[in-house]
């Protein structure tokens, strides 16, 4: 499937756009963001854990935890690799379970997976435009 760019010039506008996406997501499905820091990755996760029914509130970006786990219309697993230093890290936090499992993986940071990075995902890159506007570009290859 061809990719798809869009701009945002908000918070709000990005969190909508990873609020659409989810309603097309299905347990089993990873959603892997790409971004700087501050390109508001956990904005977009965020979003998205909402389209798929969990309360806003209870969304937390997982930089020390570094997997959350929310119940919504799907089981969402959101995944912060910011922390991770060694490919063995990602072993002890079950990631094979986690991805493709019975839920929807969102995985920040996600070009630390190496090896565990999966052929069949949504790949979400997040770049910045200046003046708060975010270019978001989705590329979806389930």
């Amino acid at each position: 499937m061809p990719s798809r760019t869009v701009i945002t010039r908000s918070e709000a506008q990005t969190r909508a756009r990873g609020e659409a996406l989810a309603r097309s997501l299905h347990a089993g499905d990873v959603v892997l963001l790409f971004g700087d820091l501050g390109m508001g990755k956990t904005v977009f996760a965020r979003g998205l854990a909402q389209g798929l029914g969990v309360d806003e509130e209870h969304v937390r970006s997982p930089s020390f935890t570094l997997v959350n786990r929310y119940v919504g219309r799907e089981t969402v697993y959101h995944v912060d690799l910011y922390r991770i230093d060694r490919p063995g890290d990602l072993e002890e936090l079950g990631l094979e379970e986690i991805l493709g499992g019975d839920g929807v993986a969102v995985v920040e940071w996600a070009e630390r997976l190496g090896p565990y990075r999966p052929e069949r995902a949504i790949t979400v890159r997040l770049t910045d435009r200046g003046a708060n506007e975010r270019e978001i570009t989705i590329e979806d290859r389930r």
